[in-house]
């Protein structure tokens, strides 16, 4: 088990290396230059004040061959743990996301909480009462999940409601230290309609597998000693269903970072999402090139961690 993981975080290295490479090149591919915004912004700034382009791309480090400035930006991680500077505000990445994670995570983990506990659930409810009325109703709902894209439902829940009872969602974002109820209240909308979209497919996932494991012998056994449903269903069926679950969840994490940019700017929360949507536009690519770093560490710990957590949740599993 331990040799299995140090292989496999040894692996993330490479993995990492290289998507550093393509994301640090391909974002200079981005139609537009940040040379050109800031020239346009100082030039309606300071009207007629000629601003020398070779001093300020000189300034930036962008005067160099892009390889060359891959390498400045690879050392100084390596050496200095510097992830970058932003290009507009002369700040390090990490004290501009440092307000941000708060509200990314608070939104992932709720939306993922509330996902587990909508799809888990009913996946098992809707496989022990197979081809009934309520198993065909389950299984409407989690295609409507899949099928309904989670933008279209958030728009049209800003919209509707507005129009026909003239309320809206708090568009001014309430820190958690501040009034826990009320940011929890203001969360509370774009974590379901995220969950709903990830929901879907674990919810089928849960079913299948529920299904399988139910006409295993051992379940059957259970059957023929007397045993209560509950105890079947609960501790002998549901474990056994738990692993493809588990990979389920571990993908949601990435579905969830990628759809908090979403949700993020429907519902006014200044979050990691906004942030990135923000250096995008505005052609940073120092901030762009970073924040895609944390974030492929993040989801590459998180595969790891999901794959060997299999081996918790099934006895008969052993990584060598």
């Amino acid at each position: 088990m331990r040799a299995y993981a140090i292989r496999r975080f040894l692996l993330v290295i490479p993995t990492l290396l290289i998507l550093t490479i393509i994301v640090f090149f391909m974002v200079r591919f981005i139609p537009g230059n940040v040379l050109d915004l800031m020239l346009a912004q100082l030039d309606e700034a300071s009207g007629d004040i000629e601003v020398d382009r070779a001093k300020l791309e000189h300034m930036m480090g962008l005067d160099v061959p892009v390889h060359v400035q891959y390498g400045k930006w690879l050392w100084g991680i390596v050496s200095r743990g510097d992830l970058g500077k932003s290009l507009w505000q002369n700040r390090s990445l990490v004290d501009l996301i440092k307000p941000k994670i708060p509200v990314t995570v608070e939104l992932s983990i709720l939306s993922m909480v509330l996902g587990i506990l909508f799809s888990v659930p009913i996946g098992v409810y809707a496989a022990v009462r197979q081809d009934t009325l309520t198993d065909y109703i389950m299984r409407t709902i989690s295609i409507l999940a899949l099928a309904v894209p989670a933008f279209w439902i958030a728009v049209m829940v800003m919209i509707y409601p507005a129009i026909w009872w003239n309320w809206a969602p708090p568009m001014e974002y309430i820190p958690l230290v501040k009034d826990p109820l009320g940011n929890l209240g203001q969360f509370l909308l774009p974590a379901a309609i995220m969950a709903l979209f990830t929901s879907g497919g674990t919810m089928r996932i849960t079913r299948t597998m529920m299904l399988e494991v139910m006409r295993q012998d051992y379940i059957r056994t259970a059957w023929a000693k007397g045993l209560k449903e509950r105890v079947v269903v609960i501790r002998h069926a549901v474990r056994n269903t738990l692993i493809p679950v588990i990979t389920i969840v571990g993908g949601m994490i990435p579905s969830l970072l990628g759809g908090s940019v979403i949700m993020e700017q429907i519902f006014n929360l200044p979050g990691l999402g906004r942030f990135l949507l923000e250096a995008v536009r505005m052609r940073d690519y120092s901030i762009i090139s970073g924040y895609n770093l944390i974030m492929s560490i993040f989801v590459m710990l998180v595969i790891v961690v999901t794959d060997l957590s299999y081996a918790y949740v099934d006895p008969r599993i052993r990584y060598r």
